[in-house]
């Protein structure tokens, strides 16, 4: 990559980043395709998002990625939503065109296209999402549409009712569980907290209760502690590896209008991940 004084560049913002693949991943494929531009992370406290959404229009980006903490946060300082950011009400990316700032969600599709890969169908199964966050909300509203029955626990409560609600009054059936004691009854456990970002952190649940007809998520995309023991019990695990690579290259196609070249960003990203 050579940057020059065309260079278009594109960011991601959040907070932290260090631990981010979306550079290698993005980068690889604005090479491969011959595109001028570059992608870069930076990390931004939350108090300091508006400016930093600012200088998408002061800089001429040609857009942004949004992860932790920012998806939700970010709405007020936007000009447009797209239809289904507007429904989910959190946005992971910025696209401008011409100083116009018009946010997407790209999340809850690459989740989807992850799921598919993996030769999960969610049609008609019951499904548990922990987390109620810019994450969660995303792939609760798609997979709402499908599966026989979408319930949601989070550490606030308050949160949790008032996204089921939400869910609900969009035509999906969602249910707030009180604890995580027993989940024997669910298909597809899903952990959209961030809970696994640091090898410190604790499991968002205990895995003695798995058996192995269920199937495990992480959306962080490194191989964690979670995945590890749901794999001793027997389950099918899935990281969040896929849903990167798909929300990015979803992205990515907002950004150029270019097909993205998925095989080169999935090498990028594997080559990387480990």
């Amino acid at each position: 990559m050579q940057i020059t004084g065309k260079t278009r560049v594109t960011a991601l913002f959040g907070y932290p980043v260090e631990h981010t693949l979306s550079p290698v991943m993005q980068n690889a494929a604005f090479d491969h395709m011959g595109l001028d531009c570059c992608y870069l992370p930076f990390s931004v406290p939350p108090d300091s998002l508006k400016q930093a959404v600012e200088s998408i229009r002061a800089l001429a980006f040609l857009g942004a990625n949004l992860t932790i903490p920012h998806k939700e946060a970010v709405i007020p300082f936007l000009d447009h939503l797209d239809e289904e950011a507007a429904i989910i009400r959190a946005v992971n990316t910025i696209v401008n065109r011409d100083g116009k700032l018009t946010g997407y969600n790209t999340d809850g599709k690459g989740f989807m296209r992850s799921l598919d890969e993996n030769l999960v169908s969610p049609a008609g199964k019951q499904v548990l999402i922990i987390g109620a966050g810019g994450s969660a909300r995303a792939i609760s509203y798609c997979l709402g549409r499908e599966v026989g029955g979408l319930c949601l626990y989070n550490r606030s409560r308050d949160k949790a009712k008032t996204l089921a609600t939400y869910l609900s009054s969009q035509g999906g059936a969602v249910r707030v569980i009180e604890s995580l004691r027993d989940l024997g009854e669910f298909d597809i456990i899903i952990n959209a907290t961030s809970l696994g970002l640091r090898t410190s952190d604790p499991l968002p649940f205990d895995t003695a209760s798995l058996s192995s007809s269920q199937v495990v998520c992480d959306l962080m995309y490194h191989k964690t502690e979670l995945c590890l023991k749901a794999e001793a019990k027997g389950c099918k695990t899935i990281g969040g590896a896929g849903m990167l690579l798909w929300q990015g290259a979803l992205a990515f196609e907002l950004w150029t209008g270019a097909v993205p070249p998925i095989e080169i960003m999935r090498s990028a990203l594997l080559s990387n991940a480990a």
